[in-house]
């Protein structure tokens, strides 16, 4: 077997692969005796089928097959005996000869990667802790989630929920198919189209009023993006929220059998803790994950960032096929996609070579310790636990999570890192974005 390589870009190689005629024979000739024993040919007895009129019928097939073996068989050990680490499947392409079989593989291998400065990385590491006025913050919200609404007669507040009858004319036709009746609003929610909630301030039940919108240019019925409608609306009812009581009832909703305020308070400061350090951790990988970007610059082989491209499409072509639409609806270029994919590819293979050089290996009590964390917030953690271990996909996801952690922890500890003090709300809500 003869191998050649050619160099046609950074990360491109076209291997070259012969093999000889002799070989190419003497496998012909093995194939060709098995298969006369084998086929069943009129004016010839079972087995007795002469070896030259095998051939003449079943040559070229044979050939054939003979030659996608060959190409099995030799592939990975042309691979290795040219030290080369090809990056997605190769596109391999047999070339016609008269003596012989040649073939050709085209692919891309991996860069190399240098992993010098990482101990120049800055990275900023957020720190906050959970206040009193955090946990009341929250509680505030806990009862806004329970509230409930009483009629009110008065004119139309902020927060108030409004139950309309509603109709809307563009360009002379009528878009909601005559009257919505008992529609539900809740002024300050911002559900409804700019200008259609401020509208609905100041009125009482029984009100009639008549006003024009401009539809935005991105609204989701390309009917009506960008166009100005006219909306007719009759106020039916007035509804002001009225909070839930932090009462004892209130308090074993929330699993505290006891129901007093303390322990509300304690076991609500805990599950914000707990949500905190893993938002924090998220905001702390981020910006390593940036550091890192920007430092180790390398070319990324396109066939690993196509199957990326792949991967962060499929949520959306998944949520297409449930609704029925059609892809090529969903209006999905590429590019959108490239930029993250091809980051993704790059931190990557980053990341699997501070693993290797560094001999970084994963923790099994770290794995536990995170499925066990994980399962507090479920009211049966043991089962949770149990799901994660009795199927190997399921921990193969948090394993590779915890090692990738344990390369960012190494990574920290390399870098020059400066701590920046933020408050609770500023680091959950830029979590939920």
């Amino acid at each position: 077997m003869q191998v050649s390589v050619e160099k046609t870009s950074e990360l491109s190689r076209t291997m070259t692969v012969c093999i000889p005629e002799a070989v190419v024979q003497k496998k012909m000739a093995e194939r060709l005796k098995s298969l006369a024993r084998e086929i069943k040919i009129d004016g010839f007895r079972p087995g007795k089928v002469p070896q030259e009129v095998v051939k003449k019928m079943y040559g070229e097939r044979v050939r054939g097959e003979i030659a996608g073996d060959l190409i099995k068989d030799t592939y990975y050990d042309a691979l290795e005996g040219q030290d080369l680490k090809p990056a997605g499947h190769p596109h391999i392409q047999p070339v016609d000869e008269s003596e012989g079989f040649k073939y050709t593989a085209i692919f891309e291998v991996y860069p190399e990667i240098s992993l010098k400065g990482l101990d120049e990385l800055e990275i900023v590491r957020p720190l906050a802790t959970v206040s009193d006025s955090d946990v009341d913050d929250m509680i505030e919200k806990l009862r806004v989630q329970k509230q409930t609404w009483s009629v009110v007669d008065r004119p139309v507040q902020n927060n108030d929920n409004v139950t309309i009858s509603f109709s809307g004319t563009s360009e002379g036709e009528n878009f909601t198919d005559g009257k919505v009746d008992d529609f539900q609003v809740v002024c300050g929610q911002k559900k409804m189209i700019s200008g259609f909630e401020d509208n609905l301030l100041g009125l009482s039940a029984g009100a009639n009023k008549t006003f024009t919108l401009n539809f935005p240019e991105d609204y989701g019925n390309e009917k009506l993006a960008g166009k100005a409608a006219e909306f007719e609306v009759e106020v039916v009812k007035v509804e002001e929220p009225v909070l839930a009581e932090v009462d004892e009832a209130f308090i074993k909703a929330y699993g505290i059998e006891e129901g007093s305020v303390e322990s509300f308070r304690a076991d609500v400061k805990n599950n914000m803790e707990r949500e905190l350090e893993q938002a924090l951790r998220s905001k702390l990988k981020g910006s390593v994950m940036d550091a890192l970007y920007e430092k180790i610059q390398l070319t990324v082989p396109n066939t690993l960032v196509d199957v990326e491209v792949e991967n962060l499409m499929k949520p959306y072509i998944e949520t297409a096929k449930r609704q029925k639409m059609k892809l090529e609806d969903l209006k999905l270029p590429r590019d959108s996609f490239e930029e993250q994919a091809r980051r993704r590819v790059a931190l990557g293979l980053i990341l699997g070579e501070v693993i290797q050089k560094e001999s970084i290996k994963l923790d099994n009590d770290k794995v536990r310790s995170t499925i066990e964390e994980m399962a507090k917030s479920y009211e049966r953690p043991d089962d949770v636990i149990s799901w994660y271990y009795s199927d190997e996909s399921r921990l193969n996801e948090v394993q590779q999570m915890v090692l990738e952690n344990q390369v960012v922890d190494w990574l920290v500890a390399q870098a020059k890192v400066s701590d920046e003090a933020v408050n609770f709300n500023d680091v959950m809500d830029k979590q939920q974005r």
